[in-house]
């Protein structure tokens, strides 16, 4: 084997999801911190097997909604009131309900659009290319096998104890992941 620096990881290659929920829970009891699980479809349980916190999307979402629905209120209070007021029908400047449809629309828009940029960088999308690609069997990741890979980041991580409680884990395979 390679040493640490030039090693991204090990990873362990599972035929099941189930398989690979115990091992990220054995991984976590273990001590492993820095791993990833890689598989074709959502599995319930794996983000808490692999002691991932909840997402920040939705409070991202609620403050872009926020921001664009008190910026849709300003600009248009400031265009009627500050910068171009017309006094039509001796109706006040400031007709808020003539202001909720683009308020309504632009919190929306705002929203929407908030969830969708901070998912891209919640996730460090995108991303071409990362080291796990250049594993051996990886496109199956993708179609119907099911990989946790432990980084050698993680300060418990030895390449030879590593590899041995991955190899105990009982994977299709184990492999080096290189940088």
């Amino acid at each position: 084997m390679r040493t640490a620096s030039a090693t991204y990881g090990l990873i362990a290659e599972f035929e099941s999801p189930a398989q690979l929920l115990e091992a990220a829970a054995l991984a976590r009891e273990r001590g492993y911190r820095e791993m990833d699980g890689y598989t074709p479809f959502p599995v319930e349980g794996l983000p808490e097997a692999l002691g991932r916190k909840r997402t920040r999307v939705p409070l991202i979402v609620l403050v872009g909604g926020i921001c664009g629905g008190v910026g849709g209120y300003f600009m248009q209070w400031y265009a009627n009131v500050i910068s171009y007021p017309l006094n039509i029908g001796g109706r006040p400047l400031n007709s808020w309900p003539l202001f909720i449809p683009i308020t309504f629309e632009l919190t929306i828009l705002c929203a929407a659009l908030s969830g969708f940029f901070g998912s891209l960088v919640m996730n460090r999308l995108p991303q071409p290319y990362h080291p796990v690609f250049g594993a051996p069997n990886f496109e199956r990741a993708s179609i119907d096998h099911f990989f946790l890979c432990i980084e050698a980041a993680d300060p418990m991580f030895d390449p030879i104890v590593t590899h041995a409680f991955l190899t105990a884990l009982d994977p299709l395979s184990v492999s080096e992941v290189e940088t």
